[in-house]
């Protein structure tokens, strides 16, 4: 079964990189393509529109199809799970006590600290600079790196270019998590499990499976293909690795229910509001949409 790829899911290296950097608007294709999921929420005379995003990106990904933009441009809040341009230091400070140790990875065995010095030679990281990250926060910084090598950039991040583009604006941008809430679900992992974690994804990048599905998701995003995104979950809910089973317990199905419930509470106070969030909690058993339905809102697929 295929791991699953945790950064596209999960806002965490936005801010762990530092704050971002505005795509290039090149000049605006013919028709601008629908890109993500879309989503229209309505309640008591309220209406929320629902965005699916990925949190690396890549020049291509902009302009965003007008009448998301339109949304966005009249949208009284930006919803985000978190807001890569907050508190730089609030964010910092939960990378400090969630991702880093002064025992760092050294529990991985002479073979394993082998193969992730030649990843970490691929990708020109000094050993010295990660030498003190937890197993998880190395896993993920290995799959930014190799999300970046495929040409998807953090940087360039959709959920970067939304909250960049609002505070620009004016509008006001909420959070529905926060760091801390983000990174603490690491620590439910012992350090047992943080080693397997990060050897399932230095395996992973070894054999070009995140390769191979880095592009998969990011096509799937960029056509907006409602088939290949339901595939994608479909492949999130089998995976049987111990990390593709954490990613789909913890950091999906773990996060749901407060990011719709943190919808709801914003549909009470505004109207035509934006909320962006990962895509993949949009799709499958479970998501966002399913549990909003379940609760008795009116809920369309835009696309």
């Amino acid at each position: 079964m295929r791991r699953q790829i945790i950064v596209l899911f999960c806002s965490l290296f936005l801010f762990a990189l530092g704050p971002a950097v505005a795509a290039e608007q090149g000049a605006a294709p013919n028709v601008t393509p629908n890109r993500g999921a879309l989503f229209k929420v309505q309640q008591n005379g309220h209406t929320l529109y629902l965005f699916g995003t990925i949190h690396v990106g890549a020049k291509d990904f902009y302009p965003l199809e007008p009448r998301l933009a339109g949304l966005l441009k009249k949208a009284p809040v930006l919803a985000l799970e978190i807001d890569p341009l907050a508190d730089q230091q609030k964010l910092a400070r939960a990378v400090q006590q969630y991702g880093m140790s002064a025992k760092g990875s050294s529990g991985l065995t002479p073979e394993w600290r082998t193969r992730l010095a030649r990843l970490l030679k691929q990708y020109n990281i000094a050993p010295e600079t990660v030498a003190s990250m937890k197993p998880w926060l190395l896993a993920s910084v290995l799959t930014v790196s190799e999300f970046a090598a495929q040409g998807y950039d953090a940087a360039l991040a959709v959920d970067a270019h939304l909250s960049q583009q609002a505070h620009e604006a004016g509008q006001k941008v909420v959070e529905l998590e926060s760091a801390d809430s983000q990174m603490s679900l690491f620590d439910k992992m012992t350090a047992a499990e943080q080693l397997v974690f990060l050897q399932e994804a230095i395996a992973g990048i070894e054999d070009k499976e995140q390769a191979d599905q880095a592009r998969e998701i990011a096509e799937a995003w960029r056509h907006a293909d409602v088939k290949a995104l339901d595939a994608l979950a479909l492949k999130a809910e089998q995976d049987d690795t111990f990390s593709g089973r954490f990613v789909q317990k913890e950091l999906l199905d773990g996060r749901n229910p407060a990011l719709a419930d943190g919808m709801v509470k914003l549909m009470a106070r505004e109207n035509n509001s934006v909320a962006a969030i990962g895509v993949l909690h949009l799709v499958g058993k479970g998501s966002v949409p399913e549990l909003l339905r379940k609760r008795g809102l009116s809920v369309e697929r835009m696309y």
